[in-house]
């Protein structure tokens, strides 16, 4: 069931895809449009960065290179920010949440991988 459901790269793709949509249209939202009461904002950043990696790396990317990626695109729309009004860009504390939000995925999904092989190999 759980290895069928891995299998379906093509959903997680969407999902990933998706993810990195609303991350951006929330990060470029003009700062006066933004909601005032969120919660703590590396929190966000950590959440929302580790639910793209995970979803990156379900659709098949090497997990170093979903890694890199994620945190790549966590920099650009970092830097992104700046041009967009009432938004504060470039700041290296988002950039290390996010980062370490895609890293903890990362290696949760290593984990879910090895625990999967050890798994199914152990039932033949």
């Amino acid at each position: 069931m759980i290895r069928h459901l891995l299998e379906k790269r093509w959903l997680w793709t969407l999902l990933a895809l998706a993810a990195a949509l609303a991350i951006a249209l929330g990060s470029l939202t003009p700062g006066d449009e933004m909601p005032k009461n969120l919660p703590w904002d590396k929190l966000n950043h950590f959440l929302g960065y580790g639910v793209l990696a995970a979803l990156t790396g379900l659709a098949g990317l090497r997990l170093w290179f979903t890694w890199l990626v994620v945190s790549g695109y966590g920099v650009i729309i970092e830097y992104a920010q700046i041009v967009a009004p009432g938004r504060y860009g470039g700041d290296p504390q988002d950039m290390l949440a996010n980062a370490l939000g895609a890293a903890l995925a990362v290696l949760l999904l290593a984990a879910l991988r090895y625990f999967l092989n050890g798994h199914l190999l152990s039932k033949n």
